[in-house]
């Protein structure tokens, strides 16, 4: 039964009668240019008018003014502009931080500068040199046979 009613729906879709839209210029140029400001996108457009992409392109082609001058217009959704722009803040947040952990580094290094000449201690250990066990002998010990 459930095969009968799938066949009788793709029967019923097939014999649908298929229309045709018919837009004048002014409408089609009027939409090109909001495409070239970005007030709408080319997915819009197929949505609201019920016309295929492939027909908006055809538009853009004919009609828009930078395909005349032979210019690259990039179409791009919104929601991808919106992701470039949150990653753009992400960089820059994460270029302030990294600012501020610098300055800390350079700050804390200063300080230990100005303790090593006021103490006369040597706070930074070198590099490539061997940690200290903590226990140090002042006596050699030496046996003899």
């Amino acid at each position: 039964m459930v095969n009968d009613m799938a066949k009788v729906n793709y029967f019923d879709y097939e014999n649908k009668p298929a229309f045709h839209r018919y837009f004048n210029e002014d409408f089609k140029r009027k939409k090109i240019r909001e495409l070239e400001r970005n007030i709408t996108s080319v997915g819009d457009i197929c949505r609201i008018y019920s016309v295929s992409r492939t027909s908006v392109y055809r538009w853009i082609y004919k009609y828009s003014a930078m395909a005349k001058k032979q210019v690259k217009q990039v179409v791009e959704a919104k929601s991808d502009t919106q992701k470039i722009r949150a990653l753009e803040e992400r960089i820059k947040e994460l270029e302030r931080i990294v600012g501020q952990k610098q300055l800390l580094l350079e700050f804390k290094d200063k300080m230990i500068e100005i303790a090593e000449a006021d103490y006369g201690v040597d706070i930074k250990k070198k590099v490539g040199s061997k940690l200290s066990s903590g226990i140090t002998s002042t006596n050699k010990i030496t046996r003899r046979r």
